[in-house]
C-alpha cells in the first residue's frame, strides 16, 4: 500500500489522484500505526517548517517516519516533505526538522541579489546529477513545477540527484536507498510528473 500522510499541510486530493492516474492508487493515512501498516509513504507538504513539525510530533509521527525509512521501505518527500528531511529549517526562526539528512532549509535570497521574484513558482527544468529509480524514462532538462521560498542545503553531496536553476543552482531532487525526495509537485508536473509517480510506484 502507498500511504500519503495527511497532516493538515497538503493538497492530499491533488497527490492522490495523480497517483490514480499513474497506475497506483494510494490511501490518505492520519497516524502513525496506519504509517506502520504500509510498503511506500509519501510525506508532500504545503506551508511552514515549524507548523508542520509541530504537527508531525503532536501526533508521534515524526518517530513512525523514521522508523519506516530505517526499514528500507520506499518514502518519497514532495515540497515541504523533502525540506523536513533535514536537521534544520530556518523559516521563521530556527527549527528542528526530522533529521534523517544533515543539512538545513534555507530561503532564497535572489529577490535580494539578483531581483528575481520569491516565491520561486512555475515551470523549471531539472539538471540530473545522479542515476535513481525516480528518473526511469525521465530525460534529463525535463520541466517540473515549483512553488516555493525555500530551499535545502545538504552536507553530503552524493545524496543530490538533481539541480535546478533559478539565478543559481539550487537542490531540486534527492536520493539515497530508499528515499527519494523532489522540491517540485510531480502532481501538477504532467506527463513527467506522473512517470515520476510511476517509478515511485515500482521502487
Amino acid at each position: 500500500m502507498i500511504g500519503i500522510l495527511d497532516y493538515g499541510m497538503a493538497n492530499l486530493r491533488s497527490v492522490n489522484n495523480a497517483f490514480a492516474h499513474a497506475g497506483h492508487p494510494a490511501q490518505i493515512i492520519k497516524n502513525a500505526d496506519e504509517v506502520k501498516k504500509c510498503d511506500r509513504l509519501v510525506l508532500p507538504g504545503v506551508g511552514a517548517f515549524r507548523d508542520a513539525m509541530v504537527a508531525l510530533r503532536s501526533e508521534g509521527v515524526d518517530g513512525a517516519i523514521r522508523d519506516h525509512i530505517k526499514a528500507g521501505k520506499p518514502f518519497l518527500g514532495i515540497c515541504l516533505g523533502l525540506q523536513m528531511l533535514f536537521d534544520i529549517g530556518y523559516e521563521d526562526g530556527e527549527h528542528e526538522g526530522l533529521g534523517i539528512f544533515r543539512g538545513d532549509c534555507v530561503r532564497f535570497d535572489v529577490d535580494h541579489t539578483l531581483g528575481l521574484k520569491v516565491p520561486h513558482m512555475g515551470w523549471n527544468q531539472l539538471d540530473i546529477q545522479q542515476k535513481t529509480p525516480l528518473f526511469d524514462g525521465v530525460p534529463d532538462h525535463s520541466n517540473v513545477y515549483f512553488v516555493h521560498a525555500y530551499h535545502v542545503q545538504p552536507q553530503d553531496p552524493a545524496i543530490i540527484a538533481a539541480t535546478t536553476d533559478y539565478g543559481r543552482p539550487f537542490v531540486s531532487v534527492i536520493a539515497k536507498d530508499n528515499v527519494v525526495a523532489c522540491q517540485f509537485h510531480p502532481e501538477k508536473s504532467q506527463a513527467i510528473g506522473q512517470n515520476i509517480l510511476q517509478n515511485f510506484g515500482k521502487m
